[in-house]
């Protein structure tokens, strides 16, 4: 696997991260679930954001009117 292909293969796990970490500050760690209900929204919403955490964040509060319900449950 060349670094490029592995980047472009973290930046789902990054943005999963960054958004389970800021999102549920009481499970700082995330679930399963967490991960699972956010991970496509933002790779849809905020792939440019990764891996920054604020930003990923933010982008993801910019758009929860689109995020899946799964996902717009967890900022809640």
């Amino acid at each position: 696997m060349t670094v490029p292909a592995i980047r472009r293969a973290a930046l789902p796990v990054f943005a999963v991260l960054a958004l389970v970490a800021t999102a549920a500050a009481s499970h700082a760690a995330g679930t399963y679930e967490q991960r699972r209900a956010c991970r496509a929204d933002a790779m849809k919403f905020c792939r440019d954001q990764v891996p920054n955490v604020k930003r990923v964040t933010a982008c993801m509060e910019k758009n929860i009117r689109k995020l899946s319900p799964p996902c717009r449950a967890q900022f809640r």
